[in-house]
Protein backbone atom coordinates (compact mmCIF):
# COMPACT_ATOMS: atom_id res chain seq x y z
CA UNK A 1 0.00 0.00 0.00
CA UNK A 2 2.74 2.37 0.51
CA UNK A 3 3.07 3.11 -3.62
CA UNK A 4 -0.71 3.67 -3.44
CA UNK A 5 -1.47 7.41 -4.43
CA UNK A 6 -4.18 6.97 -1.64
CA UNK A 7 -3.47 10.59 -0.09
CA UNK A 8 -3.53 12.17 -3.65
CA UNK A 9 -6.14 10.73 -4.62
CA UNK A 10 -8.64 11.70 -1.99
CA UNK A 11 -7.27 15.26 -2.18
CA UNK A 12 -9.09 15.35 -5.73
CA UNK A 13 -11.98 13.32 -4.50
CA UNK A 14 -12.88 15.79 -1.87
CA UNK A 15 -12.31 19.01 -4.25
CA UNK A 16 -14.39 17.28 -6.79
CA UNK A 17 -17.14 16.67 -3.71
CA UNK A 18 -17.00 20.53 -2.54
CA UNK A 19 -16.70 21.90 -5.66
CA UNK A 20 -19.63 19.40 -8.09
CA UNK A 21 -20.50 16.69 -6.31
CA UNK A 22 -22.36 16.85 -3.23
CA UNK A 23 -23.55 13.16 -4.41
CA UNK A 24 -20.39 11.21 -3.03
CA UNK A 25 -20.20 13.23 -0.17
CA UNK A 26 -20.60 10.77 2.41
CA UNK A 27 -18.61 7.83 0.98
CA UNK A 28 -15.60 10.24 0.46
CA UNK A 29 -16.16 11.41 4.03
CA UNK A 30 -15.81 7.81 5.31
CA UNK A 31 -12.91 6.39 3.20
CA UNK A 32 -11.18 9.62 4.00
CA UNK A 33 -10.90 8.44 8.05
CA UNK A 34 -8.56 5.55 6.79
CA UNK A 35 -5.68 8.70 5.21
CA UNK A 36 -3.42 7.78 7.80
CA UNK A 37 -3.71 3.93 7.50
CA UNK A 38 -5.50 2.83 4.52
CA UNK A 39 -6.07 -0.71 3.26
CA UNK A 40 -6.68 -2.66 0.49
CA UNK A 41 -10.23 -2.57 1.03
CA UNK A 42 -10.18 1.23 1.29
CA UNK A 43 -8.08 1.26 -1.70
CA UNK A 44 -11.11 -0.88 -3.31
CA UNK A 45 -13.74 1.31 -1.82
CA UNK A 46 -11.76 4.78 -3.61
CA UNK A 47 -11.38 2.81 -6.83
CA UNK A 48 -15.21 2.28 -6.63
CA UNK A 49 -16.07 5.47 -6.29
CA UNK A 50 -13.53 6.69 -9.14
CA UNK A 51 -16.00 3.83 -11.60
CA UNK A 52 -19.26 5.47 -9.91
CA UNK A 53 -17.86 9.03 -11.24
CA UNK A 54 -16.81 7.73 -14.41
CA UNK A 55 -20.01 6.34 -14.94
CA UNK A 56 -22.22 9.42 -14.34
CA UNK A 57 -19.83 12.13 -16.11
CA UNK A 58 -23.43 13.32 -17.52
CA UNK A 59 -24.52 14.38 -13.79
CA UNK A 60 -24.08 17.98 -13.60
CA UNK A 61 -25.16 20.80 -11.25
CA UNK A 62 -27.78 22.69 -12.35
CA UNK A 63 -29.00 26.19 -11.63
CA UNK A 64 -32.65 27.20 -12.10
CA UNK A 65 -35.77 29.09 -10.64
CA UNK A 66 -37.13 32.19 -11.39
CA UNK A 67 -36.17 34.00 -7.67
CA UNK A 68 -32.55 33.95 -6.21
CA UNK A 69 -33.68 31.67 -2.83
CA UNK A 70 -31.21 30.05 -0.73
CA UNK A 71 -32.32 27.27 0.83
CA UNK A 72 -30.58 24.96 3.89
CA UNK A 73 -31.02 21.35 4.63
CA UNK A 74 -29.08 19.46 7.88
CA UNK A 75 -29.22 16.22 8.94
CA UNK A 76 -27.04 14.02 11.27
CA UNK A 77 -26.54 10.18 11.65
CA UNK A 78 -26.40 10.63 15.48
CA UNK A 79 -23.71 8.27 16.61
CA UNK A 80 -23.14 6.20 13.35
CA UNK A 81 -19.61 5.74 13.38
CA UNK A 82 -19.91 2.10 15.12
CA UNK A 83 -15.98 2.36 16.56
CA UNK A 84 -16.33 6.10 18.28
CA UNK A 85 -20.15 6.42 18.28
CA UNK A 86 -19.30 9.44 16.91
CA UNK A 87 -22.13 11.29 14.73
CA UNK A 88 -21.70 12.45 11.49
CA UNK A 89 -23.45 15.58 10.18
CA UNK A 90 -24.17 16.99 7.13
CA UNK A 91 -25.44 20.44 5.63
CA UNK A 92 -26.66 21.33 1.75
CA UNK A 93 -26.83 24.95 1.05
CA UNK A 94 -28.68 25.30 -2.43
CA UNK A 95 -28.91 29.00 -3.88
CA UNK A 96 -31.09 28.88 -7.23
CA UNK A 97 -32.06 25.39 -7.24
CA UNK A 98 -28.84 24.24 -7.12
CA UNK A 99 -25.72 23.21 -4.58
CA UNK A 100 -23.60 26.43 -3.39
CA UNK A 101 -21.59 27.97 -1.21
CA UNK A 102 -22.58 31.73 -0.82
CA UNK A 103 -24.26 34.91 0.83
CA UNK A 104 -27.22 36.79 -0.25
CA UNK A 105 -28.91 39.38 2.04
CA UNK A 106 -32.47 38.03 1.34
CA UNK A 107 -34.53 35.72 3.30
CA UNK A 108 -33.32 32.18 4.34
CA UNK A 109 -34.90 28.58 4.40
CA UNK A 110 -33.37 26.38 6.13
CA UNK A 111 -35.41 22.63 6.41
CA UNK A 112 -34.56 20.77 9.32
CA UNK A 113 -35.74 16.91 9.95
CA UNK A 114 -35.37 17.11 13.76
CA UNK A 115 -38.47 18.86 15.66
CA UNK A 116 -35.91 19.11 18.45
CA UNK A 117 -33.40 21.31 16.69
CA UNK A 118 -36.41 23.14 15.76
CA UNK A 119 -37.80 23.71 18.89
CA UNK A 120 -34.62 25.43 19.70
CA UNK A 121 -34.20 27.50 17.57
CA UNK A 122 -37.56 29.29 17.22
CA UNK A 123 -37.63 29.39 21.67
CA UNK A 124 -35.56 31.06 23.67
CA UNK A 125 -36.23 29.11 26.96
CA UNK A 126 -32.93 27.45 28.60
CA UNK A 127 -33.40 24.23 30.46
CA UNK A 128 -30.99 21.60 31.71
CA UNK A 129 -30.93 19.76 28.65
CA UNK A 130 -30.15 22.89 26.22
CA UNK A 131 -27.39 24.72 28.73
CA UNK A 132 -24.62 22.71 26.84
CA UNK A 133 -25.27 24.88 23.39
CA UNK A 134 -22.93 27.75 23.78
CA UNK A 135 -24.96 31.45 23.61
CA UNK A 136 -22.45 32.25 20.67
CA UNK A 137 -24.72 29.95 18.77
CA UNK A 138 -28.29 31.44 19.24
CA UNK A 139 -27.81 34.10 16.51
CA UNK A 140 -30.48 31.75 15.05
CA UNK A 141 -33.19 33.00 17.25
CA UNK A 142 -31.93 36.94 16.40
CA UNK A 143 -32.13 36.20 12.54
CA UNK A 144 -35.83 34.60 13.18
CA UNK A 145 -36.80 37.54 15.07
CA UNK A 146 -35.46 40.09 12.40
CA UNK A 147 -37.22 38.17 9.55
CA UNK A 148 -34.11 36.76 7.68
CA UNK A 149 -34.83 33.44 8.28
CA UNK A 150 -37.39 30.71 8.12
CA UNK A 151 -37.17 27.49 10.10
CA UNK A 152 -39.09 24.56 8.96
CA UNK A 153 -39.68 21.12 9.38
CA UNK A 154 -38.94 18.69 6.31
CA UNK A 155 -39.68 14.79 5.88
CA UNK A 156 -36.72 13.10 5.93
CA UNK A 157 -38.30 12.10 2.44
CA UNK A 158 -37.41 15.39 1.09
CA UNK A 159 -34.05 15.97 2.99
CA UNK A 160 -31.47 16.07 0.66
CA UNK A 161 -28.62 16.71 3.31
CA UNK A 162 -29.70 12.87 3.98
CA UNK A 163 -27.02 11.15 1.20
CA UNK A 164 -24.38 13.69 3.00
CA UNK A 165 -24.73 11.26 6.12
CA UNK A 166 -25.73 8.16 5.50
CA UNK A 167 -25.73 5.01 3.09
CA UNK A 168 -29.19 5.41 1.05
CA UNK A 169 -31.17 3.12 -1.17
CA UNK A 170 -30.86 3.71 -4.86
CA UNK A 171 -34.39 5.37 -4.95
CA UNK A 172 -33.65 7.85 -1.73
CA UNK A 173 -29.90 8.34 -3.18
CA UNK A 174 -31.56 9.22 -6.91
CA UNK A 175 -34.09 11.58 -4.73
CA UNK A 176 -31.26 13.36 -2.79
CA UNK A 177 -29.03 14.56 -5.50
CA UNK A 178 -32.19 15.73 -7.52
CA UNK A 179 -32.73 18.23 -4.15
CA UNK A 180 -29.40 19.21 -4.28
CA UNK A 181 -29.45 19.96 -7.88
CA UNK A 182 -27.76 17.50 -9.72
CA UNK A 183 -29.33 16.51 -13.12
CA UNK A 184 -28.38 14.17 -16.35
CA UNK A 185 -27.79 16.40 -19.06
CA UNK A 186 -26.14 15.81 -22.28
CA UNK A 187 -23.02 17.38 -23.54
Amino acid sequence: MQRVPYASVMGCLMYAMVCTRPDIAHVVGTVSRFLSNPGREHWNAVKWILRYLRGTTSLRLCFRGDKPTLVGYTDSDMAGDINSRKSTSGYLIKFAGGAELGFVQDKYLLFCDSQGAIHLGKNSTFHSRSKHIDVRYHWIRDALDAGLLELAKVHTDDNGADMMTKALPRNKFETCYEIAGLAVTST
